[in-house]
Order: structure tokens, then C-alpha cells, then sequence
């Protein structure tokens, strides 16, 4: 079973909701590099560009500021900045 990325646009009261504008930041510049989730991973794109790339041959999700993003617990993928991200 392919493990799919999750994107939405959430309206700016369910940020509140979440909590999302107090959450830590992660940023990194125009790359390419594998990563994998050991747990469940939420985030929101504050700025940036980025297509992801399951490692099972799942298809490559385009992210971009403004998206809110659920990457599943076990997957592997590679992160192609194109756009550096602040996330």
C-alpha cells in the first residue's frame, strides 16, 4: 500500500485552532535529499517551493507556501527544494 502526502488549504481560523503560527520553523535552501518520517508529520509552508517524492513509487506531490501537509509515519521520500522553504 502506497503511503500518500496530504495537502490542504486551511483557512486562517483553523490556524488559530492548531496553533500553527506559534509552532518551530524549519527552513533550508534550493537542495535535493532524501528523507524519511519515523512518526506521523504535520506541517504548514510559510514560503517556499518543493515537490516530494515517495520512495515506493508513489506520485510526487507538489508543495508551496501555504499549504498545510501530513506526511504519514514510515515514509521515505526525496525532497527536491526548488524554492528555498521556511516551514
Amino acid at each position: 500500500q502506497q503511503q500518500k502526502i496530504t495537502v490542504e488549504k486551511l483557512g486562517e481560523d483553523k490556524l488559530k485552532e492548531l496553533g500553527v503560527r506559534s509552532w518551530p520553523t524549519w527552513g533550508c535552501g534550493v537542495s535535493k535529499f532524501p528523507w524519511s518520517y519515523d512518526s506521523t508529520e504535520v506541517a504548514y509552508v510559510l514560503e517556499g517551493e518543493v515537490t516530494v517524492t515517495p520512495d515506493d513509487g508513489g506520485e510526487p506531490v507538489e508543495i508551496q507556501a501555504g499549504d498545510f501537509c501530513t506526511f504519514p509515519e514510515g515514509m521515505s521520500c526525496t525532497w527536491d527544494v526548488r524554492k528555498p522553504i521556511n516551514k
